[in-house]
C-alpha cells in the first residue's frame, strides 16, 4: 500500500497479509498517489520522491529517516549535548536547537546514522531543507577521511526570520565555498561527496534553529 506523509512524498508499507489479488490494486492505487502528489506539491516534490526512494520514518525518533541530529558540546549551546530530537505533535520530530553568544557552534547530522557509516552523494544533485533560523548559519560536508577540524567545504544557510522554510542546496561545486577563519579545506568537494560522513551545521552568532525535514536527491538513509 501507498501513503503520502506530511511532507508530501511517498510512504511504502507491505504487510504479511498481501495477497497476489491485491497487487494490481496496489500498483493502480501508487500510480493515483503519485498523480496525487503531483497535483497538489507539484512536479519536483514528487520527482525526488521517485528519485530517492525515501521510505517512512524510523522506529526511533527521525526526521525524514535521518536519526542523529546531535548537539557536539562545541559553543555554547541548548542542548549542549545530546540529541536535539524533540516530539512534533503525535508521529512527527522536529530538531531544535539554540546558539548562544558570540562564537563557534557545532551541531551535527550523521548521514547514515552511524558514525562509522558514510554515503556516496556523488551522483546527488543536492537535497531540501525544510527549517528555521533567526540567522546565517553554514552547513559543512563532512567527508569519513577528513571528520576532524573546521576546514571544510561549506555553504550558507541563510536566515528565515523564524519562519519555516523549504529551501534547495545544490551540490553543485560554485555553490560550494570555505571560510578563512576556519581554514582552507585540503581535500576537493567531489571527495568530499563520495565519502559523505555527515552534515556539520555551524554559525557564530546567536541563533534559534528548527530542522524539520531534510532529503536528498536520490539517497534515502538506513535505520539503525
Amino acid at each position: 500500500m501507498t501513503l503520502v506523509n506530511r511532507a508530501g512524498t511517498l510512504c511504502y508499507f507491505s504487510g504479511m497479509r498481501a495477497a497476489s489479488r491485491y497487487r494490481g490494486f496496489a500498483r493502480v492505487f501508487t500510480a493515483f498517489a503519485l498523480m496525487l502528489v503531483v497535483s497538489l506539491f507539484g512536479s519536483t516534490t514528487a520527482a525526488n520522491a521517485e528519485v530517492s526512494g525515501r521510505g517512512c520514518e524510523c522506529a526511533s525518533p527521525s526526521i525524514d529517516r535521518y536519526q542523529q541530529w546531535l548537539a557536539s558540546g562545541e559553543g555554547t549551546t541548548v542542548p549542549a549535548t545530546g540529541s536535539l530530537l524533540v516530539r512534533d505533535g503525535r508521529q512527527g520530530y522536529t530538531a531544535k536547537v539554540s546558539f548562544l553568544n558570540a562564537e563557534w557552534h557545532v551541531v551535527v547530522l550523521w548521514l547514515a546514522n552511524k558514525f562509522e557509516a558514510q554515503a556516496n552523494l556523488s551522483r546527488s544533485s543536492g537535497f531540501w531543507l525544510t527549517y528555521s533560523a533567526t540567522d546565517d548559519l553554514y552547513v559543512q560536508l563532512r567527508p569519513a577521511s577528513q571528520w576532524s577540524g573546521g576546514d571544510k567545504w561549506l555553504t550558507l544557510i541563510p536566515s528565515t526570520g523564524g519562519k519555516v522554510v523549504r529551501k534547495f542546496f545544490s551540490f553543485a561545486p560554485d555553490k560550494w565555498t570555505w571560510l578563512p577563519e576556519l581554514g582552507k579545506p585540503g581535500h576537493t568537494f567531489a571527495s568530499a561527496l563520495s565519502e559523505a560522513r555527515g552534515f556539520v551545521f555551524v554559525g557564530k552568532t546567536a541563533n534559534k534553529i528548527t530542522f524539520t525535514g531534510l532529503t536528498i536527491n536520490g539517497y534515502q538513509p538506513p535505520c539503525v
